[in-house]
This record gives C-alpha cells, structure tokens and sequence, in this order.
C-alpha cells in the first residue's frame, strides 16, 4: 500500500516538474516566437493584428546586395572560425585529458576565461589589441575573434565525449605499430567525433550569432548579419529585419537540436544500460 502511494507521488512530482518547465520554456521562447508571423505581414507595421500575409520582406531580403553582402560575409567568418575553433578546442581538450598535463586546473581556467568574460570586455580589448596589430575592419581579425569565442565550447564538449574514453585503446594500438597521428584518426577520433561535431555546431552558432564583437571590430564592408540587422533597428526599421531574424531562428534552432541529439547518441553509446 505505502509503494503504490509512494509511485503515485513520485509520478504526481515528475508530471508537475515538467508543467512546470513547460510554462518556465514558452515564457523564454514567446518573444521568440512573435517575431516570426511578423516576417509575413503585408504591411510594413510592426502590430497586431496583421491585415494581411505576403512573402515581400523575404524577397526584399534576398534581393538586396546589402543583407547578401552580411549573408556571405556571415557564413565565411562563421565557417572558418569554426573550422580553427574545432581544431584547436579539439586539441586542447586531449591535452588537458592526459593524466600527465601540468596545471590542468589553470589551462582550463584559461582557455574557458571568453565564456566566463562579458563579451563588451572581450570586444573592448580586441578593438585595442587589433588597433596595434592592424586587424581592425578586416574578415580574419573576425575570424580569429570568433575563434577564441568558439574553441571554448568545443574543448567542453570533446572533454565531456572523453570522459568516458578509454586509453588503453590508444597504447593497444601503438603496440600494434600504429604512430600516434594514426592511432588518433583511426582509434580516438571516431569515438569522440559525436563531441566534435557538437562542439563544431557551438561555435557556428555561437559565430553566425554574434554582434558585440562585429561592431567593434568591422567596417561598413565586414557587415555580418547581425551587425546589418543592427544597423538596420538604428537607422531604418524595416519588416525585412524580421525575416533576417526568422531565418536565423530557424537555423540556430535546427544546429542546437542536432548537436542536442548527437550528445544524446553519445551518452546512449557510452552508457547503453542508461537507454
């Protein structure tokens, strides 16, 4: 009798705690969520109710050499900084995993300091540091920005996939004659590669999504995105920046579900009891 009231309380407990975090997400994601019918409005009124749909503002979007130029200046710095930000995450993240890494503690305090950092502190000392250096107003001073951005997320991401990885993989191949590079792209490699890719998503997004640091550090031809839909709020309000905006939404969201369900695949292989 006290188990079956016991289970009806812990079932009673867990459907509350998931209404509850049910109501807790729509109210983050409703002002999310307004944005996007507003992108169909055939008016260019930000209110509702709307008097009509239409596809304009897209086509305006996608017409315009200014939001192409943002566009492809967007992906270029985002794919590129994700690319050094996956190697070099990737990398620091098997260093500190080795048993033998020296202040380990203090590495990793580093490397993780541009989370923990505001991003107007960082963007302030970038725009001096780059004032020196010659890097202002350029894509590759953006780039590397975004990259130190990125690398962080990617090193937490692979450290939590090899957590669970077993070394003596990696000495069983070295004793079968296999040099280090082949036993890490044969051995180590596949294994964390569901980590990597997640990490890899982070720093997209995290790069595709950034405006603090653009400001400070581009011109008027290194405009990404962001930056554009920026600039767009402070001189011409347009429903065009709600279809920047719905785009956007729609392609983050699409990146953070797939690395979502690529740590889920992980955890169901390293733990298979658990699934």
């Amino acid at each position: 009798m006290s188990t079956g009231i016991s289970l009806r309380k812990t079932s009673s407990a867990r459907w509350s705690l998931r209404a509850f975090s049910a109501i807790v997400l729509f109210f983050l994601i409703a002002p999310i969520l307004a944005i996007i019918p507003l992108s169909f409005n055939a008016e260019p009124f930000f209110t509702y109710p709307m008097p009509g749909l239409s596809l304009r503002w897209y086509e305006a979007v996608f017409s315009s050499s200014d939001w192409q130029l943002a566009a492809r200046n967007s992906v270029i710095v985002a794919l590129f900084a994700t690319l050094l930000s996956t190697i070099l995450g990737t990398l620091a993240a098997i260093g500190l995993n080795r048993p033998d890494c020296p202040w380990k503690m203090a590495l990793s305090a580093i490397i993780i300091s541009p989370i923990v950092i505001p991003v107007v502190v960082a963007a302030v000392g970038i725009f001096y540091f780059y004032a020196d250096i010659g890097l202002l107003n350029t894509l590759t001073g953006l780039i590397l920005a975004h990259t130190a951005l990125g690398a962080p997320f990617v090193m937490i991401t692979v450290a939590a996939t090899l957590a669970g990885f077993d070394h003596r993989l990696m000495r069983a191949a070295a004793s079968l004659g296999a040099s280090p590079a082949t036993a890490f792209r044969r051995v180590m490699l596949p294994i964390i590669m569901p980590g990597v890719v997640a990490g890899a998503i982070f720093a997209f997004v995290t790069s595709f999504d950034d405006v603090v640091i653009a400001l400070f550090v581009t011109g008027a031809e290194q405009k990404t995105l962001p930056r554009q839909m920026w600039s767009g709020l402070r001189e011409q309000i347009s429903p065009a920046i709600t279809a920047v905006a719905t785009l956007l939404i729609i392609v983050a969201a699409a990146l953070m579900l797939t690395a979502n369900a690529l740590q889920a695949r992980q955890e169901r292989v390293a733990d298979p009891d658990a699934a």
